[in-house]
């Protein structure tokens, strides 16, 4: 059983999808379940909506997954586990107040040491703790040993005792930590494999440490994605509006940091050739611009019906023509952007008014050219126009922009629109 854990606390970014197209590809190559967990503890930071908007996106990508399950509905196991390590001596209640504690923090600062907590609490008598009426957490005993990691990327990955530190799984309002409800629900759906950012390696001995603690001795494999670099300022949401095609998002996003044996591919393709193996090692950085490369190809091999819905048709003719645009855009935004002027009322300059009078008039007149040469040969007698007057004009009146691409081609896939292009 592999998972995605997203938090409903903003919108996805680019490092989050990355993470569940890796679980999702992983998942199908190894014929385990794919789960999705929202987690969604810190009432405090949860945005209304963000779940649903998640599992749409994940949908969107083509990320398929067999059960949603929201760690806030766990909180039970979470508390049950927690009063049996309380049992078993192998967790303590510790009643240092947050005051204290930042105290000590800053004078470990000072001494410019690593802060531990100094298990002030852990050996008080049973009778303290009992009449003991001031707020406390839980924290589970430290490691007697170093705790090793065995991750696919890093290789070995030590953590000793005091790093790992006595720390905190249940909350003074009684609500579990974040490593203790991860390590948990990972515990009670049977996880094999854990996919993510790296971001999370100190979570990780932690984790170990909790499930080892409940005396679950199944051992969860790792892998922790280096990170993309830049990536703050690039949620899907944004990439989608912009329009970026999730086949091509998600084609970039497996590609960076990796060994693809095609440049261009769909996710479905990458479950037959992609390896953990051949994940970098280092950061990764996002580029924009070569995100928008792969989504010009992907936007010239998709089919041209298709294509014209994205700039408001249901015409192969006008697919075919927008991919002609494809020479100076690269997203679905910038092509819509260069269609719409053309059934557009023209803003012709004013040097060119009493030409643009007579060109649309002679056009509106004409019969149908199924070439361009025999459209403009007629369009050029009958109006009189000629040099700069006639090409500039034509090129206003049918793609509304004074540059762009050769207007024959223009034509070619506009013909049956000329009554509706020039008014």
């Amino acid at each position: 059983m592999l998972r995605f854990a997203p938090s409903p606390t903003g919108d996805m970014h680019i490092g989050d999808l990355r993470v569940a197209l890796f679980n999702y590809i992983v998942s199908k190559q190894r014929n385990e379940d794919l789960i999705v967990r929202i987690q969604d503890l810190d009432k405090e930071k949860n945005v209304e909506g963000k779940d649903e908007e998640i599992l749409a996106l994940l949908s969107l990508f083509g990320i398929e997954y067999t059960q949603v399950i929201y760690q806030s509905e766990s909180v039970r196991y979470h508390s049950a586990m927690a009063l049996e390590l309380i049992h078993e001596k192998k967790a303590f209640s510790c009643f240092c107040s947050p005051e204290w504690l930042e105290k000590r923090r800053e004078e470990a600062k000072e001494s410019k040491k690593a802060y531990s907590y100094d298990d002030a609490c852990r050996n008080l008598p049973d009778e303290l703790v009992i009449d003991n009426m001031s707020p406390f957490t839980i924290r589970l005993n430290r490691p007697d040993e170093a705790i090793i990691v065995n991750d696919a990327i890093k290789g070995k990955v030590s953590f000793k005792p005091d790093a790992v530190d006595s720390f905190v799984i249940m909350s003074q309002d009684k609500t579990p930590t974040y490593n203790f409800a991860c390590a948990v629900d990972d515990m009670l759906s049977d996880i094999s494999l854990v996919i993510r950012s790296e971001e999370h390696m100190s979570n990780t001995p932690k984790q170990d440490h909790i499930r080892a603690s409940l005396g679950y001795d199944k051992k969860v494999e790792y892998v922790h994605l280096p990170i993309i670099k830049e990536d703050d300022s690039f949620s899907v949401k944004w990439l989608l509006e912009e329009g970026f095609l999730p086949a091509a998002i998600s084609n970039y996003l497996i590609s960076i940091g990796n060994k693809p044996p095609l440049e261009i591919f769909d996710t479905k393709d990458a479950i037959e050739w992609f390896s953990l193996d051949n994940i970098s090692k280092s950061p990764v950085r996002f580029s924009i611009d070569s995100l928008r490369e792969i989504n010009k190809k992907h936007l010239k091999n998709m089919d041209a019906t298709e294509l014209s819905r994205y700039v408001g048709f249901a015409d192969a003719n006008i697919g075919e023509l927008a991919k002609v645009y494809l020479e100076e855009a690269s997203t679905t935004k910038e092509l819509k952007a260069k269609i719409e002027p053309i059934f557009a009322v023209k803003e012709i300059p004013q040097e060119f008014t009493d030409a643009a009078q007579a060109m649309t008039k002679t056009i509106k007149g004409a019969p149908f050219f199924e070439e361009y040469d025999d459209f403009k040969n007629y369009i050029m007698k009958e109006s009189g126009l000629d040099g700069k007057n006639f090409s500039k004009v034509l090129r206003f009146l049918l793609s509304g922009a004074e540059n762009g691409p050769d207007i024959a081609l223009v034509y070619k896939y506009l013909k049956n629109y000329i009554g509706e292009i020039v008014k």
